[in-house]
């Protein structure tokens, strides 16, 4: 059985995202590989919807999400579109997206069953949300995991406070403080992948996923050869020390500590990792590194709580605007920060990001899970 599913579709245009029931499987192939896959708030509605259904249906033992076109899995939830949301006022709009996204989240990391994420090309932003939290990440192909969010004047999200720093060592605060993309090495070291598959095999595992397998001994069979580790593996012995300073000054003074010593190996390495954090918006940085201090004390709903006040706090910034503006608008790569450098950074101004909101805000527990309305 197949579903077309149109939300977000002009008429007559692809649909967005399809749904199919395929023998003891809920197939969801992600379909806007021009937009490299990014969710739009009728996508998240429309996952988080099959989702509900699929786990009432005891047919339907295991989800198995896939996208379309190989170049990305998803690069992220639409940011474009919440920009202009933004710009233009629409505050309930830009509520109602990120509140649903992140129940979409929710669900995903309570989800009874298994949810199996095929990601072939990049995985970031709001691909991480709907991959990470599942039970099985399926790397192939040309595979990027990033974060990169300090990059355009926002902060990693969809529940990578709960996430990244529960990853080994200090790997964790070392992407949300860089927004880097690592490869398949480094994601199977970390758990960021759980698994390695050729492209060639993907079909092969849907359709074996499909007959209802046990879905680690389906994974198994058709497992590629393990790829040599990454460069982060190499230099974990520097990230696991400089990224676990209190700050972010006395990481970058680590870092250029680093960078002034006598391994080569690790000087590199240091000295790119400084100038690209100082390319970042220096109040993003900021907040990712208190994410990274608070998240380790949090459960997936608090996590999601608190990213909610920040992403309606920081959609409403300069560095936001002026981020986006400069990556995804006029895309001149030279975003105007304020304050432009991470020494200028007020420590007041960062704390009050985290501070509850005036009103209601949502909750992110396991009663309202699997709820996809605002």
């Amino acid at each position: 059985m197949t579903q077309r599913a149109e939300q977000g579709a002009e008429r007559g245009a692809e649909p967005e995202i399809l749904f199919e029931r395929r023998g003891a499987a809920g197939l969801v192939t992600l379909n806007r590989p021009k937009a490299l896959n990014a969710l739009s708030l009728a996508m998240i509605a429309a996952l988080h919807a099959a989702l509900d259904a699929w786990e009432r249906d005891a047919a339907v033992t295991r989800v198995v999400i896939r996208a379309a076109g190989g170049r990305a899995f998803c690069a992220g939830g639409d940011i474009r579109r919440v920009y202009d949301q933004c710009r233009a006022g629409q505050d309930e709009a830009v509520r109602a997206f990120w509140s649903s996204e992140y129940r979409l989240n929710a669900a995903v990391k309570r989800y009874p069953k298994p949810v199996v994420s095929l990601i072939e090309g990049i995985v970031m932003g709001g691909g991480v949300g709907i991959s990470l939290h599942g039970s099985h990440r399926v790397a192939s192909g040309n595979y990027g995991f990033a974060m990169p969010e300090v990059g355009i004047g926002f902060f990693p999200d969809v529940g990578m406070t709960y996430a990244l720093p529960r990853l080994p060592g200090r790997a964790g605060t070392y992407l949300a403080l860089t927004g880097s993309r690592i490869g398949i090495g480094d994601a199977l070291a970390l758990g960021l992948a759980t698994h390695h598959v050729a492209p060639e095999a993907i079909a092969a595992v849907v359709a074996a996923l499909a007959e209802g397998g046990p879905v680690d001994d389906v994974l198994a069979a058709h497992a590629a050869p393990p790829p040599p580790p990454g460069p982060l593996a190499a230099a974990r012995g520097l990230v696991d020390g400089a990224f676990a300073a209190d700050s972010v000054l006395a990481v970058l003074a680590a870092l250029d500590r680093a960078a002034a010593g006598s391994s080569i190996a690790n000087s590199t390495f240091a000295a790119e990792t400084a100038a690209l954090i100082r390319t970042r918006s220096p109040t993003s940085v900021a907040i990712a590194h208190e994410q990274m201090r608070r998240g380790v004390g949090l459960d997936v709903a608090q996590a999601l709580a608190l990213e909610y006040r920040l992403a309606l706090r920081v959609t409403a910034s300069h560095d936001f605007f002026e981020g986006v503006r400069a990556v995804l608008v006029d895309k001149d790569g030279a975003p105007a920060w304020s304050p432009a450098t991470p020494e200028a950074v007020d420590p007041a101004a960062i704390a009050a990001f985290f501070a509850p909101l005036d009103g209601p805000e949502p909750d992110f527990g396991p009663a309202m899970g699997r709820d996809p309305r605002p």
